[in-house]
């Protein structure tokens, strides 16, 4: 789907992201483009990761937060500035206040990541803890910011943030001159419109492809409606993606420069960081790995040779963990099973040797003898097991009933 601009929006041209990443020589990495194998054999032509997980503080937020702060006058940079994050535009801010010296404080909402809030501490930054989710946390920012005079630096709605991300484009077309599409995360949408204005500018050719999580996609609604719709209650573990209303700077642009948004799930996201995690060996937290879910979803939609940006690779390991048992289970790695057996002595054991000639193997087990559903000969065993994909969970399965057990779900 195509989308054509019906409102104005402030003259950022590739100028604006040149200066920028002039002033981003020596501050920010120029990441690796890495190919992968297993989603160029997918998609059908070349696909090339953007590492932008490999950044300084682990993601691309650093690039558009040093731009805008290098822009401040000195009585602004006096005064200090104030953010609103998650995680990824906190440790930006943060760091690039302290290379400037700049006073910073930043405001994140209590549910966030233990290893982001610390390691925003850790950049420089004074942290707050507000709100449930980064709308009201930036709310919270903006008041303090009223009330101190110190400078709102916004995650993705303001110029020189965007052109301070859009060099992440610039890197793509020097590093692949020849890509065809680019793909990448949406939140607000500053990143995107970056990349956008900076890629459209040199090479109208190719085809920029915007990627939200289902349960935080405000972009869809509001191209639909022509203006930046707000959500109710965005939910998704991508708290790097998770905002719940358009940014009015991006969305202008990425109304007229982008030229498709789609949406992956909670099932996918998992299953594309696992990916990474496996294949291309690369920690990605997930609103990071959502331009990988995309390519998994629907590889044949995507037009080689391919660039998918890595946005980010901050993930708290407990995150980290539930969301690999996720992906593990939602690529048919995992088996769980209910059966019923006949109370004898042996029948546990038999189960068990059926299960290791299937080369199936037992992550838990819960055997039950005396409950009200079961008949007075008969136990049920609840089995969770690590199988090699699904058709390996369907071989074991069927192995199970040929040798008389019954299977019930």
């Amino acid at each position: 789907m195509s989308f054509r601009t019906t409102v104005p929006h402030p003259a950022l041209i590739l100028d604006d992201v040149r200066g920028a990443q002039k002033m981003l020589s020596g501050v920010a990495r120029v990441t690796a483009l890495e190919g992968s194998r297993h989603l160029t054999e997918l998609v059908g032509s070349p696909v090339h990761l953007k590492c932008e997980n490999l950044q300084r503080t682990g993601s691309f937020k650093l690039r558009g937060a040093y731009v805008r702060i290098s822009g401040l006058t000195p009585v602004e940079r006096a005064a200090g500035v104030v953010a609103a994050s998650a995680g990824n535009h906190a440790q930006g801010v943060a760091l690039a206040s302290s290379l400037l010296g700049v006073r910073s404080t930043v405001f994140m909402p209590v549910g966030a990541p233990l290893p982001k809030v610390a390691a925003t501490r850790e950049y420089g930054a004074e942290v707050r803890l507000h709100g449930q989710v980064v709308d009201e946390t930036l709310a919270a920012a903006q008041r303090y910011a009223e009330e101190t005079g110190a400078v709102f630096i916004h995650p993705f709605d303001h110029p020189d943030i965007i052109a301070g991300q859009g060099t992440v484009g610039l890197e793509i077309l020097e590093q692949c001159p020849e890509v065809r599409t680019i793909v990448l995360g949406i939140g607000g949408g500053g990143f995107a419109a970056g990349v956008a204005v900076a890629v459209k500018a040199l090479r109208p050719d190719v085809r920029i492809v915007g990627v939200q999580a289902e349960g935080a996609a405000c972009y869809p609604p509001s191209l639909a409606a022509g203006y930046p719709v707000s959500l109710d209650s965005p939910a998704t573990m991508a708290d790097g993606i998770k905002v719940g209303r358009p940014g009015d700077v991006p969305f202008a642009l990425i109304e007229e420069l982008v030229d498709e948004v789609r949406t992956v799930t909670e099932d996918e996201l998992s299953s594309a960081l696992l990916l990474c995690l496996e294949r291309a060996k690369l920690v990605v937290e997930p609103a990071g790995a959502s331009p990988v879910a995309a390519l998994l979803s629907d590889p044949k939609a995507f037009r080689g040779p391919v660039v998918a940006v890595l946005s980010g690779g901050n993930v708290d390991p407990l995150l980290m963990q539930r969301i690999l048992r996720h992906g593990m289970s939602a690529a048919g790695r995992y088996l769980s099973l209910r059966l019923r057996l006949t109370d004898r002595p042996g029948a546990l054991a038999a189960l068990l040797a059926a299960l290791t000639v299937a080369d199936a193997n037992v992550l838990d087990i819960s055997h039950v003898r005396t409950d009200p559903r079961l008949g007075l000969t008969e136990a049920e065993v609840d089995l969770h097991l690590e199988t090699k994909g699904p058709q390996h969970c369907a071989e074991v399965e069927a192995a199970l009933r040929a040798e008389g057990f019954r299977v019930m779900g």
